[in-house]
């Protein structure tokens, strides 16, 4: 039997994973009933693992009969802290919500662990299974790999998928793959911007610190429109801002932070000391001062070209080849799968998977985010078919 018709067989119990997983979504690094949902389903299958890796995720081996190298698949299994307006029939049943697809990743992951573990006697080496924790945050692929999941057996390539409407014009059961730059790094920033209060009639008598946080905002927008290469990727976004109790106060602080995505080492590097350097310029300017930081979040996504060019031969037994659209310009959002990709050689690719409701196309992270289930069988399928090319290849 091919292993697209293996998958099929398994296509509702995909779905009916899935669903079990949309109804109990948890948040952050320790997801216990996700976790213990999911080493049941392993050990029903008869595959080791080993759990709490990166708070609860999960590590697990498909051993093949043939000595040889060992690739890992990764998934996410965590959810947001967002309350589901779907009326799915299997909706959630807390105060979180499935709303990125991470259960559908998971659900795809054990479908793949099934076809793979039947065919563990044609393996020419080793699959690790990756379910991972706190994708949204703090990053459980870090904390993983800090806890020895690409080691015994050492992994030496990595797989991994994101469903949805991630990739832009990627439309339902199509997969959009990239060979260099994917996502860009996720960073942030904190800024206090200090002056000396007084009462806004009299603003000669102090320091305004809103007036200059407004400078300091306004200016920030200039690093990438006029310090940077037009064709560099880069956003730098202010989202929260504080200060103040009265209209007719001015207040000593203001305080504001923001996130920055880029898509290259060095231009992340600069833009951290740029904006502490623009804002620390401005404020002393306005007679004030400023406490600046910077937080480096998750670094870019990149592909490994080599990796990726393998991939989508693979992709092409899976799908029709019209039905892979490279995407060619990185999309700004941020993927903790970077840390694994900065490890090995390896590819992250997205598969377009997303249902209306009511006409209506609704975004990742929305309440009423909903996936087309008629495309896990195809994510399984390009999961399993890329881990046994590249065994057979390398």
């Amino acid at each position: 039997m091919e292993l697209g018709d293996q998958v099929k067989a398994y296509e509702q119990q995909i779905i009916r994973w899935r669903r079990d997983l949309h109804q109990i979504p948890e948040v952050g690094l320790y997801l216990p009933k996700t976790a213990a949902y999911v080493a049941g389903e392993l050990k029903m299958m008869g595959i080791p693992h080993r759990e709490n890796v990166g708070g609860s995720g999960i590590v697990a081996l498909i051993e093949g009969n043939t000595p040889g190298k060992t690739i890992a698949l990764r998934a996410d299994m965590d959810a947001l802290a967002i309350r589901e307006e779907t009326e799915l029939a299997y909706a959630s049943t807390t105060e979180n919500m499935h709303a990125c697809g991470h259960d559908a990743h998971t659900a795809m992951l054990l479908g793949a662990a099934r076809v793979l573990k039947d065919n563990q006697h044609l393996l020419k080496g080793n699959v690790k299974l990756l379910f991972q924790a706190a994708e949204e945050g703090p990053g459980g692929a870090k904390l993983m790999l800090e806890e020895g999941a690409f080691e015994n057996p050492k992994v030496e390539a990595v797989l991994g998928l994101h469903t949805g409407a991630v990739g832009g014009n990627i439309q339902n059961g199509q997969v959009g793959v990239c060979f260099g730059k994917m996502m860009a790094a996720m960073d942030r920033f904190v800024i206090k911007v200090i002056g000396k209060g007084c009462h806004g009639a009299y603003p000669e008598k102090g320091v305004d610190p809103i007036v200059m946080a407004a400078q300091i905002i306004t200016a920030l927008q200039t690093l990438v429109s006029r310090e940077l290469q037009a064709t560099e990727p880069a956003v730098v976004t202010v989202g929260k801002i504080h200060g103040g109790t009265a209209f007719n106060i001015i207040p000593d602080a203001v305080e504001f932070e923001g996130t920055v995505r880029s898509t290259d080492y060095q231009v992340r590097e600069w833009l951290a000391k740029r904006i502490g350097d623009l804002t620390e310029s401005i404020a002393h300017g306005m007679r004030g001062e400023v406490e600046y930081e910077f937080f480096y979040g998750y670094p870019p996504l990149v592909n490994d070209p080599n990796f990726t060019r393998e991939f989508l031969q693979s992709a092409k037994k899976v799908v029709a080849e019209e039905d892979i659209v490279e995407v060619k310009i990185p999309v700004m959002g941020g993927e903790d799968m970077a840390y694994f990709l900065e490890q090995v050689p390896g590819t992250y690719f997205f598969l377009g998977s997303i249902m209306k409701l009511e006409d209506v196309q609704y975004p990742h992270h929305n309440s009423r985010f909903m996936l087309d289930e008629s495309v896990f069988a195809t994510g399984t399928s390009l999961l399993v078919q890329g881990a046994m090319d590249w065994l057979e290849n390398n």
